[in-house]
C-alpha cells in the first residue's frame, strides 16, 4: 500500500555530482514523491546544520563522496530505513550496522553497466580490426595497409571470451549478439543452460584464455578474483591476443601483464589498472600496443542522469508501497561488486 505520507529523504554525497545525477526533470520527480530539501547535500553526518534533516530522514540518497554509513549513521538518522545509491558498488559504503539493522539498500549499478558494456563493445570491434596496430603503422608509412598486413584483421568469427556474467558482463553479451562473433563465457556461478541463454559457450577459465582472440574482464573485485589473471594464465592467451579490462585493475597481475605487453606478444585495452593511476614511468603509457584510458568506461557527463533516473524510479516505487527493483542483499556481496 502507498505510504500515507511521502518518505522523507536527504542527499548524502559530494554536491558536485548532484546537478548531473539529478537534472531538473529528475529533481522534479523526486520532489513529487518525497519530502526533500534539494539545497541540502550532506557530506558529514556530524554536521550540526544537517542534524535536523537527518534526524527525520527515512531515506538517504547517496552517491560518490558519501561518508561510510556505519553505526554513526544510525545515530544521526535514527528513522533511516532505506539507502538509494546513485552509483555502483555499495561494498565500501554500507557498514555492518546498517545490514544488521535491516536497512534496505538499492544501487544504480544496472544503470552504470550499460556505458561500460558499450565502451567494451566498441573496443572489441576496434581490436578485431587491429586498429591499434594499423594506427601506429599509418603514422609512419602514411600508406594504406597491404593485403598481407590485413590478412589477420576482421571481426568475422573472432572468438571473444567474457570473464564474469556480472551486470556489465550480461549487458555486453546482449550487445554482442548482433555481431558475427563466437562468444565464450567463464563464470563459476553460471551453468551451461544459463550460458546458452546468454548467447555464450561456457568454458573453464584456462580453456577460454587459450581459445579466445579477445578476452574481456567483467568479474567482481573480491578476494577470490584477486590477480586471477596471473603470469601463468596470461601466458595462455594466444599470440596476438587482446586483453580488455574495464572491471578492476586488481584482477590482473600488472607486472606480469606489463612484461607480456613489452614483448609485443599481446595487446591490451585498459580502463582500469593496479595501482590506479599507474606510476609515471610505467611503459603502459607509451607502448603502441596498449590503449590506456583513465577509468572512463563507467557513467560520465550526461550518462550520470541514467543513475539518477534509477534512484527516482526506486523512490517512486517506495512511495507507491512497492518493493525496490534493484535491492542489494548483504548475502550477495560475497560474490558481486
Amino acid at each position: 500500500m502507498p505510504s500515507a505520507q511521502p518518505p522523507r529523504a536527504v542527499f548524502a554525497m559530494d554536491p558536485v555530482h548532484l546537478p548531473l545525477l539529478f537534472p531538473p526533470p529528475l529533481m522534479d520527480r523526486l520532489r513529487q514523491v518525497a519530502e526533500i530539501d534539494t539545497a541540502l547535500v550532506v557530506r558529514d553526518l556530524t554536521d550540526p546544520a544537517a542534524a535536523p534533516a537527518l534526524a527525520r530522514a527515512e531515506v538517504l540518497i547517496t552517491g560518490w563522496g558519501c561518508p561510510r554509513l556505519d553505526a554513526s549513521a544510525l545515530v544521526a538518522a535514527p528513522e533511516l530505513r532505506t539507502v538509494l545509491h546513485a552509483a555502483g558498488s555499495v561494498r565500501s559504503l554500507i557498514g555492518d550496522a546498517l545490514w544488521d539493522g535491516g536497512i534496505t539498500v538499492s544501487s544504480a549499478v544496472t544503470g552504470n553497466a550499460l556505458p561500460v558494456a558499450e565502451y567494451t563493445l566498441a573496443m572489441i570491434l576496434l581490436a578485431g580490426k587491429d586498429a591499434l596496430a594499423h594506427r601506429e603503422r599509418f603514422r609512419t608509412t602514411h600508406a594504406h595497409p597491404t593485403p598481407a598486413e590485413t590478412a589477420a584483421t576482421g571481426n568475422l568469427g573472432r572468438r571473444v571470451g567474457v570473464i564474469g556474467a556480472s551486470r556489465v558482463g550480461r549487458r555486453l553479451l546482449e550487445l554482442l549478439r548482433p555481431f558475427d562473433f563466437a562468444v565464450s563465457l567463464y563464470d563459476p556461478y553460471v551453468d551451461a543452460a544459463e550460458a546458452a541463454a546468454l548467447g555464450a559457450e561456457p568454458l573453464p577459465l584456462e580453456e577460454l584464455l587459450r581459445r579466445s582472440d579477445i578476452v574481456s574482464l567483467h568479474a567482481p573485485d573480491i578476494p577470490e578474483t584477486h590477480r586471477m589473471l596471473d603470469r601463468t594464465r596470461l601466458a595462455l592467451i594466444r599470440d596476438g591476443g587482446v586483453l580488455i579490462n574495464t572491471s578492476r585493475g586488481a584482477l590482473v597481475d600488472t607486472r606480469a601483464l606489463t612484461d607480456e605487453l613489452v614483448t609485443g606478444r599481446l595487446s591490451a585495452v585498459l580502463d582500469v589498472t593496479d595501482p590506479e593511476p599507474l606510476p609515471a614511468g610505467s611503459p603502459l603509457y607509451t607502448l603502441p600496443n596498449v590503449f590506456l584510458t583513465p577509468h572512463i568506461a563507467g557513467s560520465l557527463g550526461n550518462e550520470l542522469a541514467r543513475l539518477g533516473r534509477v534512484v527516482a524510479e526506486e523512490l517512486e516505487r517506495m512511495a507507491a508501497g512497492l518493493p525496490l527493483a534493484h535491492e542489494v542483499l548483504h548475502a550477495d556481496l560475497a560474490r558481486v561488486a
